[in-house]
C-alpha cells in the first residue's frame, strides 16, 4: 500500500509531539491556570517553579492574626526580630504578589515585601505591648501579634495548640416564619447561619487563589481534635442525644459544583465522635423537608437522591479511602476511592445507619465498626477526612467541608484531618459466610438413544423425525463457604471454597456481530471484587473474569508503611467442566479417536492461577510497583512479570508506567480549565497474559486527549460547556499503520440535570490477511519446503472476474486463502457524526439517548450465523458463504435510548434500547441488523428486601434472557436468595430435526 509509510509517520510524528510536550507541562499548567499572571511571575515560575503566597488578616481576642498562605507546602521560612521589626523569609517564594499591598492590623504596620534571590522578605513593623507568635500548619503561616497584656490576664491557655479545642457549635436553627434563604427561591426553610468560612466564600474577590487562602481557616488546617464517648448513641436517625453535644462540629461547607468556592444553597453540619469499637458521625442537613429527594433505593443505588458521605484516608497517605455515602434515609453506598485511578463499589462494609426527614431538613446517624476498618491509630496519629453533601435539584450541587480547588486534580491533596483516635479496640475477627445453593437445570435431549435409532434400522423400519424431548437433571445441592480473618487493622486473609455467585445480576447483552476482538466485561463478583485496586495495572495484567468457576480461591491483602501488598491463588474448574453434550461425544467411541482423545484429556481438570502484587509508596503519591502472574492448565503455561510507576510531578500532572514484552504509560494533567492526557499502550506478537484481559496483540497504540472546560455558571442555562480533541493510532512493530482516528465534540450542561452534546470523528482503518488466518505469504513458504508442493507458489485467490464454474483444483486453491482476491489487505477511510442528550428533569423520571452514522465502516465479512443475515460481501455472493474473507466498508448507524421511570418511592423500572446495523456499499446488502431490548424493575420493599427482574431480548440472535432474584440482605454478613434464570430462542431451528419451531424454545 502505498500510504503505509505516510500514516506510520503521521503516528511517529504525533508521539514526538506528545513526548516533546511533556517536560514541559509543570510550567505549562501554571500559566493555563494563571493566564492572568503577570510576565515576571510567569518566567519566575517557569525558571524555578517559585511558591505563590496571599495575605489576608483577621481579628482575635489575642489580637490581629495574618494568614499566609501558598499554593505549595510552606517547608522551609525563618523568623527573625531587627530594628522594631518582625521578619519572615520564606524559601523559594515570589514577592511580586505582595507589592504594594497596604496591610495594618492591631500589633503591626508598615508592611513591606521584597524578593531576595529565590526568597521572599516579609517585614512588619510592630506597635509596642504586643509579641508576634508564628504557627505553621502545611500551607499556611498563621502570625499572632498578641497583647502582652491580653497575654498576662489571660495565663497561657492561648499559648496551646488549637487542635485541642472542639470547634463550636453552630448556633440553633432559626425559628419558623423566619426569612427564606435567597437561595431556597422562596421556599420556607429553617436553616443554620452560614458562619466563618461560608461567608468568605461570599466576599473574598479575585482569583481561586485568593478564594482558596481565604476558605482555609486556621480551624480547618489544624486537625480536629475527635471527642471519645463515654455513653454510644443510640442510632436511630435522631441526633437528639446529649452525647452528640460533646462531639467535635464540622460546618461551613463551601460548594464546589457547580459552583466553584462558593456558598452552597443549603447549610450543613456534621458531629463525629468515636468509643472504642465504633466512629460515630452525625449528618444534619437543613434542607426544606417536602424538596428531599429520599427514597429507598438499594444499597451502593443511593445516586438518584440526595445524599451525603465521609472519606476516611485512615493511612494518612493521600492514595486510599473509605467512601461512606448515606441517602436521607440512612441507605448506605461504600466503596474504596483510589487517587488518580477509581472508585470500587464492591465493598461492603458492616456499620449502621439510620435516617430521618425532619422540620428543617433531614438528619443521619452512623456507627462505624473500626473492625470493619483498615486504619493506623494511636496517639497523634492522624486520619485524613472529606465530608460531602449532595443535593440533586440544584444540578447535582456539591458542597465539602474542606474546599477543594478545581486547580488541583487530587482530591485526598485537598483533604482536612482529624486525630485523637486513641485506646481502640483490636480485634481479630473471623468471619464464616456458609453458603447452600439449591439449583435445577434442563437440557434438550433426542427422544430416540443411538441404540434404539440402529435396531430401527436393523429392522429397516423408518425412522421418526426426531423433535427432542425436555429433561431436567435431579435437584442439585451445593454446598460452599465464603471466610475473612482480620489478622490486624492492616491485614486481611480471604479464603472461598465453591463459591456461589447466583445472586450476581448477569452481564449486559451488548452487539457481538463484526466485532474483531474480546469483549470486555466488569468484575461483579464479591470476593474478587474486594481489594481488587491493588492487583490493577494499566495493561490490566489481572482481570479476574478469567476465573471462571474456582473450586476455591485464597487472597492476602495488607499493608505495612509503605508497602502494599496482594496476593491470589485459585483453582478454576471452568477449563475442564465439559458440557452434557462434550462428554457424550468423548464415550462414544464412534466419534473420531483424536477429538475424543482432546476432550478427555482436559475433562474434569482445572487450572491453577497465581498472582503476586507489590507496591512501595515513593513521596506523598508515588510509587513503584511489581507484579507476577502465572496459569497452569494441562499442557498450557502462562507466566508473566513487570513493574509499573506512578510518579506526580505537581498538583495536576501525574505519570504512569509499565515495561516488559508489554508496556503501557500515562501522563495526564488535569486543572481547573485545561486538561490533556498523553497515553500508550503495546503488547507485542507473542505477549500473553492468561490472567489478564488481552483485547489485541501486535500492536502500539497511541492517544493524545486535550479538553477545555469553561468555568461553572449555576444560574445560568448553559452551567458551562466542554470541548476536546482526541486523538488515537494503531501500527504494529513491523511499524505498519492498523488504525488512526481523531475526534472533537462539543458538550453543554443545562439546568435540571440535562445535557446535550455532538461531535464528529474522521479515520482510518486497515486490516492484514495474517491477522484473520493464514497468508497466502505464509502458504507460499510452505509450499516452497514441502517437496509434493514446490512450484505451487503463492495461491492466486481469484478474483471478482472470475468465473463461477470453477473446476475442482482450483476451488482447493481457493480454500487456502483467508482474503480474497489479490490483495492480502484492506483499508477504508471513515468519518461519522454523533449527538447524544439526557435529561433528568424529576426524581421519577430520566431519559438519555445516544446516535450515530458512520460512512466507511469495515465489515469484517464474518457473517452472523443468522439466515437472515448472511454474509454480504462480493465473494460470499458470488462463490457462497464458504468463501475466503473479502473485507469492505459500509455505513453503520448505532443508536441507543435509556428511560427510568420511578411510579413510588419502592419500584424502579429502566428500559434500554440499542440498535447497530451495517449495510455494505458494494453490494447494497446489510451485513447485519441487530436490535437489543432490555427492561429492569427493581422493588425494594425494605432497605433489606428487594425483589429484582431483568428480560433481555436481541433479535440478531432472537434470543430472550430472563433473571429473577428475591434477595434479603439485612448486613453484607447475612444473606438469602431465591433465584430464577432463563434462555430461549424464537423461532429457532430445531437441534435435532432441522426444522423451524415458530415461538419460543427454551435453551436448557
Amino acid at each position: 500500500m502505498t500510504k503505509r509509510a505516510t500514516y506510520a509517520a503521521a503516528l511517529f510524528a504525533l508521539a514526538f509531539i506528545a513526548t516533546a510536550l511533556a517536560p514541559c507541562s509543570p510550567a505549562t499548567a501554571q500559566q493555563i491556570a494563571s493566564t492572568s499572571t503577570p510576565a515576571r511571575e510567569r518566567v519566575a515560575t517557569t525558571a524555578h517553579m517559585l511558591k505563590r503566597i496571599v495575605l489576608s488578616t483577621g481579628e482575635s481576642a489575642e489580637g490581629s492574626r495574618v494568614h499566609i498562605t501558598s499554593d505549595a507546602p510552606l517547608d522551609g521560612y525563618e523568623t527573625f526580630k531587627e530594628g522594631g521589626k518582625f521578619y519572615v523569609l520564606i524559601r523559594d517564594t515570589d514577592a511580586a504578589a505582595l507589592a504594594g499591598r497596604a496591610l495594618a492590623g492591631r500589633g503591626f504596620k508598615n508592611v513591606e515585601a521584597e524578593q531576595r534571590g529565590d526568597d521572599a522578605l516579609i517585614a512588619f513593623t510592630t506597635e509596642p505591648g504586643f509579641e508576634p507568635r508564628v504557627r505553621a500548619s502545611f500551607n499556611r503561616l498563621e502570625i499572632v501579634f498578641a497583647s502582652q497584656d491580653q497575654k498576662q490576664t489571660s495565663g497561657n491557655s492561648s499559648s496551646g495548640s488549637s487542635s485541642d479545642a472542639t470547634p463550636t457549635p453552630t448556633p440553633a436553627a432559626s425559628p419558623a416564619g423566619a426569612p427564606s434563604s435567597p437561595s431556597t427561591n422562596g421556599a420556607a426553610t429553617s436553616s443554620a447561619p452560614a458562619t466563618g468560612a461560608a461567608k468568605n466564600a461570599n466576599t473574598v474577590p479575585g482569583s481561586s487563589a485568593a478564594r482558596l487562602a481565604a476558605l482555609l481557616t486556621p480551624e480547618k488546617l489544624t486537625p480536629t481534635r475527635l471527642t471519645r464517648f463515654d455513653k454510644p448513641p443510640v442510632i436511630d436517625g435522631k441526633l437528639d442525644e446529649d452525647v452528640w453535644k460533646s462531639a467535635a462540629v464540622f460546618k461551613d461547607f463551601i460548594q464546589f459544583r457547580p459552583g466553584d468556592m462558593t456558598p452552597p444553597s443549603e447549610p450543613t453540619e456534621v458531629r463525629i465522635g468515636y468509643d472504642s469499637k465504633f466512629l460515630y458521625v452525625g449528618f444534619h442537613c437543613f434542607d426544606d423537608p417536602s424538596k428531599v429527594r429520599a427514597t429507598i433505593p438499594k444499597r451502593d443505588q443511593v445516586f438518584d437522591d440526595d445524599w451525603v458521605g465521609i472519606w476516611l484516608d485512615t493511612f494518612n497517605d493521600g492514595r486510599r479511602a473509605y467512601e461512606l455515602i448515606f441517602s436521607p434515609l440512612g441507605v448506605q453506598a461504600d466503596a474504596i476511592f483510589t487517587e488518580g485511578v477509581n472508585e470500587d463499589f464492591s465493598v461492603d462494609i458492616v456499620m449502621e445507619s439510620k435516617g430521618a426527614l425532619t422540620s428543617d431538613g433531614y438528619t443521619v446517624e452512623v456507627a462505624i465498626p473500626f473492625k470493619s476498618l483498615r486504619y493506623v491509630a494511636g496517639k497523634d496519629k492522624l486520619w485524613g477526612l472529606h465530608l460531602l453533601r449532595t443535593i440533586k435539584r440544584f444540578n447535582n450541587e456539591q458542597s465539602t467541608w474542606m474546599p477543594i480547588s478545581r486547580d488541583n486534580s487530587s482530591l485526598l491533596g485537598q483533604e482536612g484531618h482529624v486525630t485523637g483516635l486513641e485506646g481502640l479496640s483490636t480485634e481479630r475477627t473471623i468471619e464464616i459466610i456458609p453458603s447452600v445453593t439449591a439449583s435445577e437445570t434442563g437440557r434438550r435431549v433426542p427422544t430416540l438413544t443411538p441404540g434404539q435409532i440402529a435396531d430401527l434400522q436393523t429392522h429397516r423400519q423408518a425412522v421418526p423425525v426426531d423433535q427432542g424431548r425436555f429433561l431436567n437433571k435431579p435437584v442439585h445441592f451445593d454446598l460452599g463457604v465464603t471466610a475473612k480473618f482480620n489478622i490486624s487493622p492492616t491485614m486481611t486473609l480471604d479464603f472461598t471454597y465453591n463459591p456461589d455467585f447466583a445472586q450476581v445480576e448477569a452481564d449486559a447483552t451488548v452487539v457481538t456481530a463484526n466485532q474483531r476482538f474480546p469483549i470486555f466485561f466488569e468484575e461483579k463478583r464479591p470476593f474478587f471484587l474486594e481489594g481488587k485496586d491493588i492487583f490493577e495495572t494499566l495493561i490490566s495484567a489481572v482481570h479476574t473474569r478469567t476465573i471462571v468457576n474456582p473450586q476455591y480461591a485464597a487472597k492476602f491483602t495488607g499493608k505495612r508503611g509503605k508497602n502494599t501488598y496482594g496476593l491470589l491463588f485459585a483453582s478454576d474448574k471452568a477449563p475442564g467442566n465439559l458440557t452434557d453434550d462434550e462428554r457424550d461425544f468423548a464415550r462414544d467411541a464412534r466419534n473420531p479417536a483424536d477429538q475424543r482423545e482432546a476432550l478427555l484429556k482436559i475433562e474434569d481438570r482445572k487450572a491453577t492461577i497465581g498472582v503476586v502484587r507489590l507496591k512501595h509508596d515513593i513521596g506523598k503519591e508515588n510509587h513503584i510497583g511489581f507484579l507476577a502472574t502465572t496459569y497452569n492448565f494441562v499442557d498450557h503455561y502462562n507466566d508473566i512479570a513487570g513493574f509499573d510507576t506512578r510518579y506526580r510531578f505537581n498538583k495536576t500532572t501525574a505519570d504512569r508506567k509499565e515495561r516488559g514484552l508489554a508496556y503501557a504509560y500515562n501522563l495526564n494533567m488535569d486543572g481547573r480549565n485545561w486538561g490533556y492526557e498523553y497515553s500508550g499502550v503495546g503488547r507485542s506478537r507473542f505477549f500473553r497474559a492468561d490472567v489478564g484481559f488481552n483485547r489485541r496483540f501486535n500492536t502500539n497504540n497511541q492517544n493524545l486527549f486535550v479538553r477545555y472546560k469553561s468555568n461553572d455558571t449555576p444560574k445560568a442555562k448553559i452551567i458551562n460547556w466542554r470541548v476536546f480533541n482526541a486523538a488515537t493510532g494503531n501500527f504494529d512493530w513491523a511499524l505498519r499503520s492498523q488504525f488512526f482516528q481523531n475526534e472533537s465534540q462539543l458538550q453543554l450542561q443545562l439546568q435540571k440535570q440535562s445535557y446535550l452534546g455532538f461531535g464528529v470523528e474522521e479515520g482510518y482503518e486497515r486490516v492484514f490477511e495474517s491477522e484473520f488466518g493464514p497468508s497466502r505469504r505464509g502458504l507460499a513458504l510452505v509450499n516452497r519446503s514441502n517437496p509434493e508442493l514446490r512450484g505451487s507458489g503463492v495461491p492466486a485467490c481469484l478474483n471478482l472476474q472470475s468465473d463461477p464454474e470453477l473446476p475442482a483444483e482450483v476451488r482447493a486453491q481457493l480454500s487456502q486463502c483467508t482474503f480474497f482476491g489479490a490483495d492480502p489487505e484492506r483499508s477504508a477511510f471513515n468519518r461519522d457524526v454523533y449527538v447524544f442528550a439526557g435529561t433528568t428533569p424529576s426524581k421519577k423520571y430520566s431519559v438519555s439517548i445516544f446516535s450515530l452514522y458512520r460512512w466507511g465502516q469495515l465489515d469484517f465479512d464474518f457473517g452472523t450465523g443468522n439466515p437472515r443475515f448472511p454474509r454480504a460481501s462480493p465473494a460470499a455472493q458470488q462463490f457462497g458463504q464458504g468463501a475466503p474473507l473479502d473485507p469492505g466498508p459500509g455505513r453503520l448507524w448505532r443508536s441507543e435510548v435509556d428511560l427510568a421511570y420511578q411510579p413510588t418511592n419502592a419500584l424502579r423500572l429502566s428500559l434500554n434500547y440499542n440498535k447497530e446495523a451495517l449495510k455494505r456499499d458494494d453490494t447494497g446488502l446489510d451485513a447485519f441488523d441487530d436490535n437489543i431490548y432490555s427492561l429492569r424493575s427493581t422493588y425494594q420493599f425494605t432497605r433489606f428486601l428487594f425483589a429484582r427482574a431483568r428480560v433481555d431480548y436481541t433479535t440478531l440472535g432472537a434470543n430472550a434472557r430472563g433473571q429473577f432474584l428475591l434477595g434479603w440482605t439485612p448486613n453484607p454478613g447475612t444473606s438469602f436468595y431465591v433465584g430464577y434464570n432463563d434462555d430461549m430462542n424464537r423461532n429457532g431451528v430445531n437441534p435435532f430435526s432441522g426444522h423451524l419451531e415458530p415461538g419460543f424454545r427454551r435453551n436448557g
